[in-house]
């Protein structure tokens, strides 16, 4: 893959109405109209300031301006990346060329706007040294983000990756956007936590809690570890179960894997990956308990059923807790159920194990082994 960059002039007519035509559709997938930024004028003018293009192999891949806007101070404007092109750099190549070329032109501050949506921008100009700034111009964009970047104390090898403002972008977007849906909602939130879930998941980043169920924070207390397993030696889960039964009074318990669990494909494979193959050990022992089922499948079944197999021996484990069986001694409402998670396609799944009390476990257990055979 070769990445280059040009400066246009007005006779790079055919980048130009490229450049055009992403303008366009930038302006498209903001769903903003920018005529209170003079986008029309701003398209006519074109190449007005200094305008860069790039390309990959030879494809138009993205664009980005650099203009006056006073005195020692420019704006970067247009940074866009032609969605087939990104996650190769373009974006930070094109905001690095801005930088340079305002630093060669003499401009001691450069500014920019974006968006809380967009994401990716957002943590690549914090990546580069971009810092909050007050608004530069009148906007009806609700939420728009301004910042501006010291030239003069700005150098490329000071650039640092582990600059993690962009995290707080973030959280000050999704602040403002509780806020908007309920002005009262974090005070609510200081004085109650007031859970019926309690869910008992695995630690893999592409499964959030509260995202995948659609509920909102204080609305599931949450347990995860790599494989979402549940053992009588862990102090950490038991503790959550035993606060969460006995001091929130959860209602129900969710147990929750997913397809794809690389803790369980390692110990599916008896992969050695470090000290957690000491917890797997445990993810091992369902295996062990279930080979001939699970060996017994074609090569590319094995995983996903060792996925689901899991699931429903630590709804076992729960429901073996003292806790559990205590609560449901003493007739308190506590359900436990056994979900699985599609990574490909979003949906849970109930595997069939839902218990609400010790004796119906050997039956609803027997129930969801058969259904997987089914």
């Amino acid at each position: 893959m070769t990445l280059t960059l040009r400066t246009l002039t007005t006779s790079d007519t055919e980048a130009i109405e490229q450049v055009r035509q992403y303008f366009r559709n930038y302006a498209a997938w903001l769903g903003v109209d920018l005529s209170y930024q003079n986008f029309d004028q701003e398209m006519a003018s074109l190449p007005e300031g200094r305008l860069f293009f790039a390309e990959i192999d030879g494809r138009p891949a993205g664009c980005v301006g650099v203009r006056p806007f006073s005195e020692g101070v420019c704006e970067m404007k247009r940074l866009y990346v032609d969605p087939a092109e990104r996650g190769q750099g373009v974006g930070r190549a094109l905001a690095l060329a801005v930088i340079k070329a305002a630093k060669e032109i003499g401009y001691k501050r450069l500014l920019l706007d974006t968006l809380p949506n967009m994401r990716m921008a957002v943590k690549l100009y914090r990546e580069l040294g971009f810092n909050e700034a007050p608004a530069y111009y009148p906007t009806p964009v609700e939420n728009t983000i301004f910042l501006a970047l010291d030239l003069d104390n700005w150098s490329e090898e000071e650039v640092c990756n582990e600059n993690l403002s962009h995290l707080f972008d973030y959280n000050r977007a999704w602040a403002r956007q509780m806020r908007e849906i309920d002005p009262t909602y974090f005070d609510k939130l200081a004085h109650l936590q007031n859970p019926e879930f309690l869910w008992i998941g695995c630690s893999d980043s592409r499964v959030p809690a509260n995202q995948i169920v659609g509920l909102l924070p204080g609305e599931v207390f949450v347990h995860r570890n790599v494989a979402n397993v549940v053992v009588h030696t862990d102090l950490n889960c038991l503790s959550v179960i035993q606060y969460a039964v006995d001091v929130l009074k959860v209602k129900h318990i969710m147990v929750v894997g997913h397809y794809g669990c690389g803790g369980v494909l390692a110990a599916l494979n008896r992969a050695r990956v470090g000290v957690v193959d000491l917890w797997l050990r445990h993810v091992h022992d369902v295996h062990n308990k279930h080979f001939a089922e699970v060996d017994n499948l074609p090569v590319d079944k094995r995983h996903d059923r060792l996925c689901e197999l899991n699931v429903l021996e630590q709804v076992v484990n729960v429901c073996h807790n003292t806790v559990v069986q205590d609560a449901w001694q003493r007739g308190q409402q506590l359900t436990v159920h056994g979900w699985i998670y599609g990574l490909k396609d979003g949906h849970m799944h109930d595997l069939g194990i839902t218990v609400d009390t010790l004796g119906d476990l050997p039956a609803r257990y027997d129930a969801a082994l058969k259904a997987l055979d089914a």
